[in-house]
């Protein structure tokens, strides 16, 4: 088999990873909490990175308004059944298909992989920001706008007495390298057609 179809075979196998490790985590420190709170977000599910800590945020999350964070999300159907389609069509791709349409999959992997982080990031807009009027606890921003709890998209961030991180883990990590094969095996096809 062609160096460039085995690239490209392996880059469509590595997203399935995504079934087996967390895509990423969100992480709150604060001094009342001496082991940090933190959930990781999978394709299909939430987890706690500790015993308890999701229920515990969302019981801290109550006072302030915030929503709870759910047992499931929409997209938790829709990506698992994306990662699998993309995959399908990658090994076909990498059996069938020239070099030239390694390119288009890689393209194609970004162009979803920007959606989904989009999403992510209005669905923490959402959580972070639609708060219930009656909550028990009110803070306000300096300029008196009802102030806002929204994680950081990737980063840290602090939010009153916590610092919050947000970061890829390595389901994203999976993915980012499977979508790099995939180019890696674009380049080495084109190479070897030029000569």
């Amino acid at each position: 088999m062609k160096k460039e179809k085995i690239l490209m075979f392996a880059g469509a196998l590595l997203p399935l990873l995504l079934f087996v490790f967390p895509l990423w985590k969100i992480t709150l420190e604060a001094p009342q909490y001496p082991t940090p709170l933190g959930m990781y977000i999978h394709i299909n599910d939430f987890s706690d990175a500790n015993p308890h800590d999701i229920k515990n945020i969302n019981l801290m999350n109550h006072y302030v308004g915030m929503k709870y964070i759910p047992e499931a999300i929409p997209e938790f159907k829709i990506f698992p059944a994306g990662i699998l389609i993309t995959t399908l069509i990658g090994l076909l791709i990498a059996f069938k298909a020239n070099y030239k349409w390694y390119l288009y999959w890689f393209i194609l992997m970004v162009l979803l992989s920007a959606a989904g982080l989009y999403d992510f990031y209005l669905w923490e807009h959402d959580y972070g920001h639609d708060l219930d009027p009656k909550a028990i606890m009110k803070f306000t921003n300096p300029d008196g706008s009802v102030m806002g709890f929204q994680p950081p998209l990737f980063g840290t961030k602090d939010i009153l007495n916590f610092t919050a991180h947000s970061y890829p883990q390595l389901g994203a990590y999976s993915l980012g390298a499977g979508m790099g094969l995939a180019f890696l095996g674009f380049l080495v096809g084109r190479k070897k057609n030029k000569q």
